[in-house]
């Protein structure tokens, strides 16, 4: 059975750029303040569009980087909380964007750790051959959601939007090696949009009550998340008899800086080992680990060869962690 690997990668943020001192102008908050809890010193929103807008860029500069065309695509998924419409897909209104006529696809909602998700099912179709060129993408507009007035949560999200194409390999030393994934539904109170779906339907109410943006209960999520993303880290690396030495890169959910570094320091790992962005575009959910990706392959940080470990956490409760080994030269 061959290997899924990544052939390819792509990324778009939004050119507005809101700094702290943007939430400083008109909330209790300040830069010092969402510094030193979160690491975040900036942020990108989309003043228009929708997500789709946010992967078609992302999407082109792949396939540009790979030499292939948008009908070259037999597959694609969009892991996203922000979708374009509840139905069609966005991975439909993709296909239709970018001209991807060969293509099928479907959304998938994992919240933070939507990509990691849909990398693992994104393999599995590559590995059983029923897709051999998959745009996998991973996109939010969470500026959609967010309700800018509630200082808990306005200063922590971004926009953007990340793409990997996946596809077959007969090099059993590159790829998608091993994956752990979880879920824990109980957690699903502390971080949720209470309206809007089937459950409490959109109605005058909801929209007077606030009730269509993000709620985070937060210190109880971030205490969980500090939890499961170190456990699940140093579970798959046991698994796969790796020791820090052996990691060339940590690529973790970019949700708070100080999680991430409880992270690298249960594993071992120095932060110099560590992919982070956080500081320049925020919590953009489903779309930080391929904008890590596309980012560190762009400035020519990743060999062939390298191992990477994968890891988010996100509502859900869900979390999950990735293992792979490199598969494309540094760019020319």
């Amino acid at each position: 059975m061959p290997r899924a690997a990544i052939t390819s990668v792509g990324h778009y943020v939004p050119e507005t750029v809101y700094p702290n001192s943007y939430f400083e102008q008109y909330l209790d908050t300040s830069d010092a303040w969402i510094v030193e809890r979160t690491g975040i010193r900036e942020r990108r929103f989309a003043c228009n569009g929708a997500t789709s807008d946010l992967i078609i860029p992302a999407a082109r500069q792949c396939l540009e980087r790979r030499g292939i065309s948008a009908e070259d695509i037999d597959c694609i998924i969009v892991a996203t909380v922000t979708p374009d419409y509840f139905f069609p897909s966005t991975a439909a209104v993709v296909q239709r964007k970018l001209g991807a006529t060969r293509a099928w696809g479907f959304d998938l909602s994992a919240a933070c750790s939507g990509f990691i998700y849909a990398l693992v099912v994104a393999a599995k179709l590559v590995e059983a051959g029923f897709s051999r060129r998959l745009l996998l993408c991973g996109a939010d507009k969470m500026s959609s959601i967010v309700n800018f007035d509630d200082r808990a949560t306005a200063v922590l999200f971004g926009d953007g939007g990340g793409v990997v194409l996946l596809e077959p390999s007969d090099n059993p030393d590159v790829g998608v090696l091993d994956a752990v994934l979880y879920m824990n539904g109980e957690g699903g109170q502390y971080l949720y949009m209470p309206a809007g779906g089937s459950a409490k339907p959109p109605s005058l109410e909801t929209v007077q009550n606030k009730e269509h943006y993000v709620f985070q209960e937060g210190r109880t999520v971030f205490k969980e998340a500090v939890i499961r993303m170190a456990e699940v880290t140093l579970q798959i690396m046991e698994r796969n008899g790796l020791r820090a030495e052996d990691i060339a890169w940590l690529v973790p959910h970019q949700a708070n800086l100080r999680i991430i570094t409880a992270t690298a320091e249960r594993m071992g790992l120095s932060m110099d080992k560590v992919m982070v962005n956080i500081d320049r575009y925020g919590n953009t959910t489903a779309a930080t680990i391929p904008l890590c990706l596309s980012e560190w392959y762009q400035a020519g940080k990743l060999d062939y060869g390298d191992r990477l470990i994968l890891v988010s956490f996100g509502a859900g409760y869900t979390w999950g962690a990735v293992y792979l080994r490199w598969s494309l030269p540094k760019p020319d």
